[in-house]
């Protein structure tokens, strides 16, 4: 069992989130602790309130909302709902939440089984629970002994194995009407917003996008724009947009801009030093091998780390991105040093002869049209596997660049001053 523990401003916020869940019919209220009647029996007003009463009786409570998730192993097949709310008020109890106000939520918008629980840290009498370092003292205690009692797998020592991520939207399952679109990015959203700590939108959308989703603005003349707007879209599988868009208004959560720039800043002020664990894996590839910029991706996906390529238009890399996904930091290369920034990267980088290649014929708009189309033949060619390797190494030789030492610019050149001696004629 795994458990994650949360505080926040705004019970409401964790409250709808779970009851639109049920809603949507990707999650059922299966109980709750210390309310005066059965969940069944209360209206979800009633149920929202009597908890908000509770929290107001300490102002001086800033992030008195408690939202806990309890994730079971995927192989777990006997979690009925009465055995996940015995062990819901096992847990409750045993980090010192037994006599407080909590209601109980069964999800299945995940491949593993998942219980969220709702509460607040104020207790009846307006004291205030205190919850420093409980992830590491109570809960990591209680999860142990839960483990044991009800007979659940072990997370401990499996941490690096499991994972709870969503997968990528299917958009081969998606019929594009709005309703079937909304639900797979609400989805999305509701995981990446609340996990990943991006500090820009390009960098939310390097996350998104790994999820076939994407946040727009919309062109800079754009109605959507201009009003400081966004939309959501659903990506294909080669980049483009595809179905209706989906105004940020539109979601229960309502993820518009003003509330992702909020976002912003608090993950610049969560971690003042971000990306540590990033460099220190990048270091250890280059310290081990001189790899390709392929390579590199590979050996960092391996270490759970996305590289993600900003290309121009005429596709260069101009800048990258990495996407931690065990730290859940999102960072641009230029923000965790020059070491780490683009052109640092593809010049310690060891060139394959495709990438060389490229690099030498990247800006063909300045090449002769006549050379522009023997290096178009020589892809196709090369594209349809027609050229034998006599072939390829003599189109190669024919391509490749002669560069002189004893040549010099002539705009480097030193021109040679005419100097009149006294009683002799220049010529």
């Amino acid at each position: 069992m795994v458990a994650v523990i949360k505080t926040g401003q705004s019970l409401r916020r964790i409250f709808y989130y779970n009851e639109n869940k049920v809603l949507l019919g990707d999650a059922i209220c299966i109980g709750q602790g210390n309310y005066p009647a059965d969940h069944e029996q209360l209206s979800p007003s009633f149920k929202l309130n009597l908890q908000l009463r509770q929290l107001e009786l300490n102002e001086n409570v800033k992030r008195g909302s408690v939202h806990i998730s309890l994730n079971f192993h995927p192989s777990e097949k006997d979690l009925n709902p009465d055995k996940l709310m015995q062990i819901a008020s096992a847990y409750m109890t045993q980090i010192g939440f037994g006599e407080q106000l909590y209601l109980v939520y069964q999800h299945y918008d995940a491949a593993h089984p998942h219980i969220h629980i709702v509460s607040v840290k104020v207790k009846p009498d307006g004291k205030r629970i205190d919850m420093q370092n409980i992830g590491r003292n109570q809960s990591e205690v209680a999860r142990l002994k839960i483990e044991k009692d009800f007979n659940l797998i072990k997370a401990q020592g499996r941490a690096k194995q499991i994972s709870y991520d969503l997968e990528p939207i299917n958009v081969t399952k998606i019929r594009y009407g709005k309703i079937q679109s909304k639900k797979a990015i609400s989805q999305v959203l509701d995981f990446v917003l609340s996990t990943y700590q991006f500090k820009s939108l390009p960098q939310l959308n390097a996350v998104l996008n790994l999820y076939n989703v994407t946040a727009d603005r919309g062109a800079e003349n754009s109605r959507v724009f201009k009003g400081g707007g966004l939309v959501y879209r659903i990506l294909g599988a080669d980049g483009k947009i595809l179905g209706v868009p989906i105004k940020a208004s539109d979601f229960y959560n309502r993820p518009t801009l003003k509330f992702l720039e909020k976002k912003f800043e608090e993950n610049r002020l969560k971690n003042p030093r971000p990306g540590l664990r990033i460099k220190n894996t990048i270091r250890d590839i280059f310290l081990s091998e001189k790899p390709s910029i392929k390579k590199l991706s590979e050996a960092l996906e391996d270490k759970g780390i996305t590289m993600i390529k900003r290309l121009s238009k005429n596709g260069s890399i101009y800048g990258l991105t990495y996407v931690d996904h065990v730290s859940k930091q999102v960072c641009n290369g230029s923000e965790l040093g020059k070491e780490f920034s683009a052109a640092a990267i593809l010049q310690n980088c060891r060139k394959t002869e495709s990438e060389a290649y490229n690099t030498c014929f990247s800006d063909r708009t300045r090449l002769p049209e006549s050379f522009k189309t023997l290096l178009e033949i020589q892809e196709i060619l090369a594209s349809k596997k027609l050229l034998s390797p006599v072939l390829q190494q003599l189109m190669s030789s024919l391509f490749e660049r002669e560069f002189l030492r004893d040549y010099i610019p002539a705009v480097l050149k030193r021109k040679k001053k005419n100097r009149k001696r006294k009683g002799l004629s220049n010529n």
